[in-house]
């Protein structure tokens, strides 16, 4: 018998499934492979692979800007304000508002040393001992790399990269190790200067002496005991005077140090253009207005 035509297998091949066969896709004609029987239409499925791809790469993109967002890379440079002013001039004060109230991480290079010279076992404490006692400044390379590990540890823990470091540079030699320690990681974006007089500065140290703890401000606080240890009123009014004038003296050469060291070091920058100076004579809210303002601008 005459075989029937290929074309004539196909349409009773469609019309055994009228049930699965879309009315109006116009691209499962005959021939097709939905019309071979594979049940599916080819041009709605490479649209549905099209779309499903293009959502995907729409979520990776997503995903990557957010984590770009939120944690900054390690090769993105710091970014740092420099915050100088005599002994007793509010610097912590300031930079711990700041810290507060703009989301500045305050690094104090005080604070790292007293932290270091505290650590057991540790080969600098009794170098930044000797020193801090002296009234010296401690070796630039050791204060730098204290800081640079700050930076560091809270980039990758918390993803910060703004800093007010409080007390540094003090001096030439700090300047140097910056730039070698730190150099390009950094990009400072200027200095706070507190001015304050040097009476004003020294009353304060007296008052800070009485609750700080700090071996550099706590002479002062011998006075508060003096009368439980002597019985002799005259003896007692003796050793307040003797301990007032071996306060003065470390107030003295604390300021002295920073006198002659670190004002050289505002004069560069300010040539430079990147001081800020503050009148710090005035009280906590005054001074944290003009800084505030700086900061915002």
């Amino acid at each position: 018998s005459k075989s029937s035509h290929p074309s004539q297998e196909v349409d009773k091949a469609c019309q055994q499934k009228p049930s699965t066969m879309p009315e109006n896709c116009k691209h499962c004609t005959k021939g097709t492979s939905y019309s071979m029987g594979l049940g599916f239409c080819p041009f709605s499925l490479a649209l549905f692979a099209g779309t499903a791809i293009s959502y995907v790469k729409l979520l990776q993109h997503k995903s990557s800007k957010s984590s770009s967002t939120t944690t900054p890379s390690s090769s993105e440079p710091f970014r740092v304000v420099f915050v100088l002013g005599g002994p007793g001039a509010g610097k912590g004060t300031q930079c711990t508002l700041l810290s507060k109230n703009h989301g500045w991480a305050h690094l104090s290079a005080g604070d790292l040393l007293r932290a270091e010279r505290k650590k057991s076992g540790s080969k600098l404490a009794d170098i930044i001992n000797s020193n801090i006692s002296a009234g010296k400044i401690v070796p630039s390379e050791i204060t730098t790399q204290l800081i640079k590990n700050a930076m560091v540890e809270l980039r990758s823990n918390q993803g910060q990269i703004k800093f007010l470091i409080d007390g540094f540079p003090r001096s030439e030699g700090n300047v140097t190790s910056w730039q070698e320690v730190v150099g390009d990681a950094a990009v400072l974006e200027y200095v706070l200067f507190f001015e304050c007089p040097y009476d004003i500065l020294t009353s304060r140290l007296l008052e800070r002496g009485k609750t700080s703890g700090r071996s550099d401000d706590s002479l002062v606080s011998e006075r508060n005991h003096c009368q439980y240890i002597i019985s002799y009123r005259i003896i007692f009014v003796l050793t307040i005077i003797f301990l007032f004038l071996i306060l003065q003296d470390v107030i003295r050469k604390r300021f002295n140090t920073y006198r002659e060291e670190s004002m050289p070091i505002i004069d560069m920058y300010e040539k430079e253009g990147k001081v800020r100076k503050i009148l710090a004579d005035r009280s906590i809210e005054d001074v944290y207005a003009e800084v505030e303002s700086i900061l915002k601008n």
